[in-house]
């Protein structure tokens, strides 16, 4: 169709909002496809009662392991899953005494706390918080933990995980991949190992096959390739940002699965136009299901939000700022935050053990009564 216009409305999209006035994005395709701006004279998500299966709902993730029984420490726990993508949580206090190796797709870990090392057919790779760890479909591996204990949100999709084309931007923008850290080879067991028996758990189509082996799996002295085990942390993502217009969240993607697409949000500086919008606008999420896992910092959107928290907004329901942190935003320069942002263009499915640890009232949390 044609550009059109009608009524009050700036001719720059978030920039210029006639005062009193709310800005909403209607779009396609993520924030790449046909787009209108509509002009509201109020927030859009300023609803007094929300029921059906289209609701924003909040979950205390990091409390999952203690919800269930028996716990949990063994296994990562699934709490969503759509045809694109699965979400996990994994909380383990000690190494694992077996090898895994998935069938059914690429992982994705995201260390939120602890550290140690993926013992992997590609060598032993170092984690620490702020991690994402990158494991292609079919890779034997393990995780040694240190002292304390370590908690990971576990990305599963059944195509495999890529960078994105990062079009006009070039190749290395966001991350050059000569940050990406690679394992590095040498066998993590004592001489005494050698002579017992080892066992590589498989998964596939939610079964698991045990194989189990007189030697020490992890014997691979060399390799060449471009699949293999990957590190980036957040330090070394660089978000692209605009001093005069809001960029959409789609300019933090930063893996991509099919119809999944994994972002980082990271601390950036803010738009310094007096006019320019500085806060996300709102939205209807009308072709993504949309989960934030909030790793750290004050996120800048909204208010009530704690690190190891996970929302999930549905396709076709408004989301966007806090009425409050439109007004808070003018006097900061910049965002102190790191979330993960995993967007599905099929709906996500909520387990049942979920319901333990959400948070109540969640989507009444944007009123300004």
């Amino acid at each position: 169709m044609y550009l059109n216009r009608k009524g009050k409305a700036p001719n720059q999209a978030h920039v210029g909002i006639p005062e009193g006035l709310c800005e909403e994005e209607h779009g396609r395709e993520g924030f790449a496809g046909p787009v209108s701006h509509l002009y509201r004279t109020h927030p859009p998500t300023e609803w007094v009662k929300i029921e059906g299966p289209l609701k924003p709902r909040a979950f205390a993730c990091a409390q999952v392991s203690m919800t269930m029984t028996p716990p949990v420490a063994a296994r990562p726990v699934l709490m969503m899953q759509s045809q694109d993508v699965s979400l996990y949580v994994s909380y383990r206090t000690e190494t694992m005494a077996h090898f895994v190796r998935n069938a059914d797709g690429d992982e994705v870990y995201f260390v939120h706390q602890g550290t140690g090392r993926f013992e992997t057919d590609y060598g032993t790779l170092p984690y620490e918080p702020g991690d994402y760890v990158v494991i292609p479909k079919g890779t034997t591996y393990r995780t040694h933990v240190d002292a304390g204990s370590s908690l990971f949100l576990l990305v599963e999709t059944p195509e495999p995980i890529v960078v994105p084309d990062r079009g006009p931007l070039g190749q290395h923008a966001l991350f050059d991949k000569g940050v990406l850290v690679a394992p590095e080879l040498g066998a993590m067991e004592s001489p005494e190992s050698e002579g017992q028996e080892w066992e590589v758990h498989i998964k596939r189509q939610g079964d698991s096959t045990r194989v189990i082996y007189p030697f020490y799996p992890m014997d691979v002295v060399g390799w060449k390739g471009d699949l293999w085990v990957a590190k980036l942390n957040v330090r070394d993502f660089r978000p692209v940002t605009s001093p005069r217009y809001h960029l959409p969240p789609s300019v933090h993607v930063t893996f991509q699965a099919g119809g999944c697409l994994i972002s980082t949000f990271a601390p950036r500086p803010l738009e310094s136009d007096p006019e320019a919008l500085r806060v996300p606008f709102y939205h209807r999420n009308t072709d993504y299901d949309e989960v934030l896992f909030y790793h750290q910092g004050e996120f800048f959107s909204r208010a009530g939000i704690q690190p190891g928290m996970l929302t999930l907004h549905p396709q076709g329901i408004h989301h966007g700022p806090q009425p409050q942190a439109v007004s808070a935003a003018k006097g900061k320069t910049h965002t102190n935050e790191v979330a993960v942002m995993i967007e599905s263009k099929t709906p996500f499915m909520v387990r049942p053990e979920m319901a333990a640890v959400e948070i109540a009232d969640y989507a009444l949390s944007w009123s300004r009564r």
